[in-house]
């Protein structure tokens, strides 16, 4: 197949040759990947275009609406076109190219012309035919023969697939939006069917695979070269669903290529417009857009989210709106299969920020914890940076299962195969690395060992999660009074909103205390201030009192720790800090044993809010994956006699540098 797919690629790629000048290197695609499916479509349905259309004429004639059924049993295929052009025919009258080429396009069935629509065709028709090369790019097409006996169906969707990658390459700025690299694609693979190549390779075998973010559809075309190298006999469904509309069009039409179902691509947001609501599927692969906001769906997501629970898809909780990612990641866990149906497999790709992003109160955290404690969590594989097009961030592929083998039970695994790459000759956008076979392979056999090892950390799920606690320390305030500090009360709202006579005799109040004094203790201070108000004839409230404390009191930890009505200390708020216990451990022996000894006269802050709601336990449970931290290698600083060593040959290359400028 190598000779005749690198022709046919090479043919179709010659195209560009008359677009030059014309259009830009990035716009090739939007004439060349059209044309590559209409001349596909052409080739498929000429053999039948003499019965195609004699029986239209016959269904028209009995007045017979829905005539697609009969038509497709007609031409043996999912296609048909009831005009009486071809390519051929299109070319034998070039000045007719335009309008022709227009009806022959809307001749086609009704789900052949809206993929055609996504693409734009039209608008392309039309710059074609102003720069007078609609005829020239046609006619160039018509001698490229991709009749099915000529080109089977798996080699046109490697010709296709070839030509997407190139386009990609081309427009790298925004490639990494619709377009996953081939071999990261592979490595996901990989992973998620490692475990079931038993069951793959059995006679007949049916699985379906999905992708929520599909993008021209690589990953599902990968998934199926899988399948297709284990068993030739292996049938694998595909499904997926698209938001951008010429994205939408290539993947539907490699399918239409492929003689797959187009229906299985739906055009549409995922998240307000499920193209799949009652379907589950065996796998799911994606790739879904790094940081991107979530604000057009805000309200549908939050409805569903508040109305459904859990009994929706985003029960477990709403991310910070700049990052929809975990909205993905609940989507495909709502669409896995039962365990007493062999459950389901996922493996999606992230950015760092599902790992950490959040605190416990927040819903990043609350979305994790739930996928932790259902134990669908398999594995996170951290890659290399500079992998992607359109970033140069190291990226990470989570698997997900909620069928996990034994030895997984209650475990997650993490790789680190960030420094597994190798340097790409020529960039493309941001990406200079790339994974190669050995990398592949050996993330892949890592994985599939399950063993502890330098890249391979196993970790128990309890040890994501953590308590956290408040704790509090006690208010100490000392007080001093003079005249700048007096004038500053003028800048409290609640005190300069008073009639002008009442501050000012305040104010002349407050100079009659001492200005050398400095009160430790705040009752003191009080006393002192209901005395000279008092002998004032001044009548102030607790609120004027609390605000000419702000003024003239300034933290002092030698002071005397400052206490409500009850005799209780009060707390500084400043002073407030969250502490994180391990899961499992009570706060407050970890609390005396961790917090008490080194700050004196601390305490947990125990009102009812902080209490979490799931266990009724003291403090907030959150969790976070610290992929980082597990892999961290502690370097000892250098010995001072190797640093004294560098000062003294620094030294010496001074001295020389010196005395040649002498």
């Amino acid at each position: 197949m190598a000779d005749n797919f690198q022709e046919k690629v090479d043919f179709i790629w010659s195209v560009a040759n008359l677009l030059r000048g014309d259009y830009k290197q990035s716009e090739y695609q939007k004439v060349i990947l059209p044309l590559t499916v209409l001349r596909r479509l052409d080739c498929v349905t000429e053999p039948t275009k003499d019965e195609v259309l004699q029986k239209y004429e016959e269904l028209e004639d009995q007045g017979v609406e829905n005539v697609a059924p009969a038509l497709e049993r007609v031409s043996g295929q999912n296609v048909y076109n009831t005009s009486e052009y071809t390519f051929e025919k299109l070319c034998e009258e070039p000045e007719q190219i335009d309008p022709n080429l227009r009806y022959y396009i809307n001749s086609f069935d009704d789900d052949t012309q809206e993929v055609l629509e996504k693409f734009d065709f039209g608008h392309q028709i039309d710059r074609l035919e102003d720069a007078d090369l609609l005829y020239q790019v046609v006619r160039k097409f018509r001698e490229i023969d991709l009749h099915p006996d000529e080109v089977p169906n798996e080699e046109m969707g490697y010709i296709y697939e070839e030509l997407i990658r190139k386009f990609s390459e081309l427009s790298n700025e925004t490639a990494g939006e619709h377009f996953t690299p081939r071999e990261v694609i592979r490595l996901m693979v990989n992973l998620i069917f490692n475990e079931d190549d038993d069951v793959l390779t059995q006679p007949g075998v049916v699985r379906t695979l999905y992708d929520p973010a599909c993008g021209t559809g690589g990953m599902l075309s990968i998934a199926e070269d899988y399948i297709r190298g284990l068993n030739q006999e292996a049938n694998l469904h595909v499904y997926g669903q698209e938001l951008n509309p010429e994205s939408y069009a290539v993947c539907n039409s490699d399918m239409l290529i492929k003689g797959q179902d187009p229906d299985n691509i739906v055009y549409g947001n995922s998240f307000s417009n499920d193209g799949f609501p009652s379907r589950n599927f065996d796998y799911m692969l994606s790739n879904p857009p790094f940081g991107v906001s979530w604000d057009k769906v805000e309200d549908v997501v939050k409805q569903e989210h508040e109305q459904q629970g859990f009994a929706g898809r985003f029960g477990a909780g709403t991310p910070r709106k700049s990052d929809g990612s975990l909205l993905f990641l609940q989507h495909m866990l709502s669409k896995m299969k039962p365990q007493d149906q062999d459950g389901s497999r996922i493996a999606i790709v992230f950015n760092g920020s599902p790992l950490f992003s959040g605190g416990a109160n927040s819903g990043e955290s609350a979305i994790r914890r739930w996928i932790i404690e259902n134990d669908w969590l398999e594995a996170i594989v951290g890659l290399p940076d500079k992998l992607f097009y359109n970033t140069d961030i190291h990226t990470y592929i989570w698997i997900l299962s909620n069928n996990k083998s034994a030895q997984r039970e209650g475990k997650v695994q993490l790789i680190d195969g960030r420094d597994l790459y190798e340097n790409m000759r020529k960039n493309l956008g941001d990406k200079s690395n790339k994974l190669n076979d050995e990398h592949i392979s050996k993330i892949t056999s890592i994985f599939g060992e399950f063993e502890k090892g330098g890249r391979s950390k196993i970790v128990a799920n309890e040890e994501f999660g953590y308590r956290r606690i408040v704790i509090d320390r006690p208010l100490r305030l000392s007080f001093s009074v003079t005249p700048e500090k007096i004038n500053l009360l003028d800048e409290e709202r609640a005190f300069s909103n008073r009639e002008d006579e009442k501050q000012e005799a305040i104010k002349d109040a407050l100079g009659d205390l001492s200005q050398e004094k400095v009160w430790k203790d705040r009752k003191s201070f009080h006393d002192d201030l209901e005395r000279i108000f008092d002998n004032a004839g001044i009548s102030v409230t607790k609120s004027v009192i609390g605000n000419i404390e702000n003024v003239l009191g300034e933290r002092d930890p030698d002071a005397e720790i400052c206490r409500d009505s009850k005799g209780e200390p009060e707390y500084d708020l400043d002073l407030r800090s969250n502490e994180r216990i391990p899961l499992g451990e009570d706060p407050y022996d970890y609390f005396k044993r961790e917090v008490e000894p080194h700050v004196p006269n601390a305490w947990i802050n125990e009102e009812s809010k902080r209490y979490d709601d799931k266990d009724g336990e003291l403090g907030v449970v959150g969790y976070e994956i610290n992929f980082e931290r597990q892999f961290y290698q502690y370097e000892p600083p250098r010995s001072l006699e190797e640093i004294d060593q560098d000062i003294e040959e620094i030294e010496e290359e001074i001295v020389e540098l010196l005395e040649e400028v002498v």
